[in-house]
């Protein structure tokens, strides 16, 4: 069976071609101004487990996460200093995303080295009558693309204006080029005057700079779809360029039942949630979620993804056993990579070889380490089950606390030599 993705753009599940493709793929990064929140994980995370589930399927995979350092966000968040904002923001992205332990894409560009290709670019679509100069503003013709809105299913007559300006010809179109504002203290120049991109078209130049005028998959969040992707889509279609084939958009991240967002300052960090519950409960919280549906975070979910983890950690402590294929694997991953059947088929298998295998491909591979107990919380077990035998349970309890404050458990077992020591967690 060929793998096959759900796309946004065509509303069903389409098939990839066949190994080794290439198949390069544009996951939207975060716009850096403050530190991200776990739901900005959810790209990063699905992007990069589905490029190494298409290497492990034999394919030629390249990865581009892009960063969005420069905005109106970031303008706002800070005043006369949005340069030194998001060049921290981003260092605490990729920080806090390298503590995921999954790698990192090949290419993470940013907005701001690509400011001759941006303008170029945009200096292509007035050329072809796409864009228009007013002021010092640049701004796409929606009226000119007649499929506009055929990504969100959006209806161009019943569209609300995306950025309020009364000199626009259209209250459709979108900015490609901002002239520099008196509180805006990064600017380049352009043909237009001092200014910067807009949102939309940074996305279109860095992801044909490094994929190319036509790649295989673009992904991002549900909410990106309009006005972002769709946009960006309307863009590139206007210099002729097919872009993207595959529209892939993850489902988001809730709160208690709300989108996480940092917007509406309901968001626990990446930073703390990796401190406090560790990168395996969260990566095990993920792939209990099919990409395309929302994801609950909540005290429940995150105990319950801890449960799991700690569940294929005692699959290693016990002995492997024959059973379970790999094929069962690629039945799931490869019908639109549903990693909740992947992670039912995993549960299953008690083969650790196997096991490790599957779990390396999500970053889990540290679950099959089992660790080591000191020598001497070894002679505190062994006291504590000569006092277990000879009826002294005061002491044995004592000594049971004693190897709890050392941060192990002890657990009673059939057979020499009568206990098992497991790490608490």
């Amino acid at each position: 069976m060929s793998i096959r993705l759900y796309n946004t753009l065509t509303r069903k599940l389409d098939p990839l071609p066949d190994p080794p493709g290439p198949i390069r793929m544009y996951f939207c990064g975060p716009t850096v101004y403050q530190r991200a929140h776990v739901g900005n994980a959810r790209p990063f995370v699905v992007g990069i487990w589905l490029r190494n589930w298409l290497r492990e399927r034999g394919y030629d995979t390249t990865l581009v996460h892009n960063i969005t350092d420069i905005n109106d966000k970031i303008y706002e968040a800070a005043p006369g200093h949005s340069a030194e904002l998001a060049e921290q923001a981003t260092a605490w992205y990729l920080e806090d995303t390298a503590a995921l332990g999954l790698g990192m894409p090949e290419h993470l560009p940013k907005a701001t080295e690509m400011i001759p290709e941006i303008i170029r670019f945009i200096e292509q679509l007035i050329e072809r009558d796409y864009a228009y100069a007013v002021e010092g503003d640049v701004y796409f013709r929606v009226s000119r693309d007649p499929e506009y809105g055929r990504l969100s299913g959006q209806r161009p007559d019943q569209m609300e204006e995306q950025e309020p300006n009364p000199l626009k010809e259209d209250t459709r179109d979108f900015a490609l080029w901002k002239a520099n504002k008196p509180d805006e203290d990064t600017w380049w120049d352009s043909p237009w005057g001092r200014g910067r991109p807009g949102w939309h078209i940074e996305c279109s130049v860095m992801a044909e700079e490094l994929l190319g005028p036509v790649f295989e998959i673009h992904g991002g969040g549900l909410d990106l779809v309009f006005p972002h992707h769709e946009n960006e889509f309307a863009q590139s279609r206007a210099l002729g360029h097919e872009f993207a084939r595959i529209w892939t958009h993850n489902g988001l991240m809730r709160f208690t039942g709300e989108k996480m967002s940092k917007s509406l300052g309901n968001f626990v960090t990446l930073q703390d949630a990796i401190e406090e519950r560790g990168a395996e409960t969260l990566l095990m919280l993920f792939l209990g979620a099919h990409w395309r549906k929302p994801m609950d975070f909540s005290q429940e979910t995150l105990e319950a993804a801890k449960a799991r983890a700690e569940g294929f950690r005692e699959m290693f402590r016990s002995p492997s056993q024959d059973g379970g294929s790999w094929e069962q694997l690629l039945e799931a991953l490869d019908d639109d990579f549903n990693t909740p059947q992947a992670l039912a088929v995993m549960h299953e298998w008690r083969d650790h070889d196997l096991l490790r295998r599957g779990l390396d491909l999500f970053g889990l591979g540290s679950l099959a380490e089992t660790d080591e107990a000191p020598a001497e919380l070894h002679d505190l077990a062994l006291r504590r089950a000569e006092a277990r035998g000879g009826g002294d349970f005061d002491s044995a309890d004592r000594i049971r606390a004693e190897i709890e404050e050392a941060g192990w458990d002890v657990r009673d077992v059939a057979g020499d030599p009568g206990y098992q020591l497991v790490p608490r967690r």
